[in-house]
């Protein structure tokens, strides 16, 4: 009867270690979600950059392997050079041209990321542009505007993804002026650029509409009359709480979307099973962000409704167009709540559906398809008198 005693403490003692852990690592990816990176982790091997050939032979990560011109980061995002083509492929090694140093000891490099943000800044893009500052809930944030050709009430408002910055959204800054609209690049609160909210923490779409809110307000103060809406990633889910709850949404005429996060709940199922995270603790990542006692374990000021955020299951209740593009190897957001969406609301969702493109970098493996989306789409949105 000892022996079993012992046994039976031993098991407990197992069982409540367990269960600590389990509530460790399930506190640690729910703060993971919420608190915005301070690193980004490098995925992908530099084995040799040959400068004189203008070649860089690469570790075959899933990005290295994805035809396009895309950005990379190196040597903890101290060095950035640009990718163009893949020469020649292995299938362990990537050798892709290069297209640019802009600085950085790229040949030292040993580890670097790529990026779907392609320019640094609007000066690359030969466009005039301002720095200007928007008076957002949480204090002045910095944005960038690039006027329009000729005047015109017409503008598009671009909000960046989770753990980037504006930089994302210039790739769609020249297909927009070509159209004849004025381009606002805004920052939002945690972003590393605007301001940080008191708990410092994303609110995944929850709050930081309100300080796009304030871009839109800029824009009205300057002429807008007629407002397209473009988000990227996260920023998908900030436009859409924004075209829900703004007591300014009437101006907005229509909705772009690139990869965007349409349902967080399945988001983050999607996420946590690739960290090999089990069922129920993939749910209660989700209690923990989403009921108001997680906040001792995420510092969140208030919880976040998913249910708010998930725009399926809103979706009766949208009014304008929306232009949707996502691809189906995603890979951080899936393309699923994407493609419900379009289902719901086929009257007013145009679906751009790549299949090989990954996470925000549609336009990267194929700007012509990608420009061409947005301008004909925008034309059809003239035909229904948005201008």
């Amino acid at each position: 009867m000892r022996v079993i005693g012992v046994v039976a403490a031993g098991l407990a003692g197992l069982v409540l270690v367990l269960v600590a852990l389990a509530t460790l690592v399930t506190a640690l990816f729910a703060r993971a979600v919420v608190i915005p990176p301070r690193k980004r982790s490098e995925d992908t091997e530099v084995h040799v950059v040959d400068l004189a050939a203008g070649t860089v032979v690469l570790g075959a990560s899933a990005d290295a392997c994805l035809p396009g011109d895309y950005s990379f980061w190196f040597t903890g995002d101290s060095g950035h050079a640009r990718l163009g083509e893949i020469v020649t492929s292995t299938p362990d090694t990537v050798t892709r041209r290069i297209l640019a140093v802009d600085f950085g000891d790229f040949v030292s490099a040993r580890r670097g990321r790529f990026g779907g943000w392609f320019y640094l800044g609007p000066w690359e893009l030969e466009l005039p542009f301002e720095n200007v500052t928007i008076d957002s809930p949480v204090g002045p944030a910095p944005a960038w505007w690039v006027p329009a050709g000729v005047a015109d009430e017409r503008w598009v408002i671009q909000v960046h993804g989770r753990a980037v910055r504006r930089q994302e959204c210039l790739r769609a800054v020249p297909v927009f002026h070509a159209a004849g609209y004025h381009s606002l690049l805004v920052s939002y609160r945690n972003d590393g650029e605007a301001p940080e909210s008191d708990d410092g923490r994303y609110g995944l779409g929850d709050t930081e509409w309100l300080d796009v809110e304030a871009g839109i307000r800029f824009a009205l103060d300057r002429g807008a009359r007629h407002i397209v809406l473009m988000g990227w990633s996260m920023g998908g889910a900030i436009v859409m709480q924004l075209v829900a709850r703004s007591e300014l949404r009437d101006v907005v005429r229509g909705i772009v979307l690139d990869s965007p996060a349409v349902d967080w709940v399945d988001i983050l199922d999607f996420q946590g099973a690739g960290y090999g995270l089990p069922s129920l603790m993939r749910q209660a990542v989700i209690r923990t962000i989403g009921e108001p006692w997680g906040r001792v374990a995420t510092g969140l000021a208030e919880p976040i409704d998913f249910a708010r955020l998930d725009v399926v299951a809103n979706a009766a209740a949208l009014q304008r167009p929306i232009l949707l593009m996502h691809s189906d190897d995603d890979g951080y957001v899936p393309a699923d709540g994407s493609r419900a969406l379009a289902e719901a609301r086929p009257d007013i969702v145009t679906f751009e559906e790549f299949t090989v493109a990954r996470h925000t970098k549609l336009w990267n493996y194929d700007p012509e398809r990608w420009n061409g989306a947005i301008a004909s789409w925008l034309e059809l949105l003239a035909g229904r008198g948005a201008r």
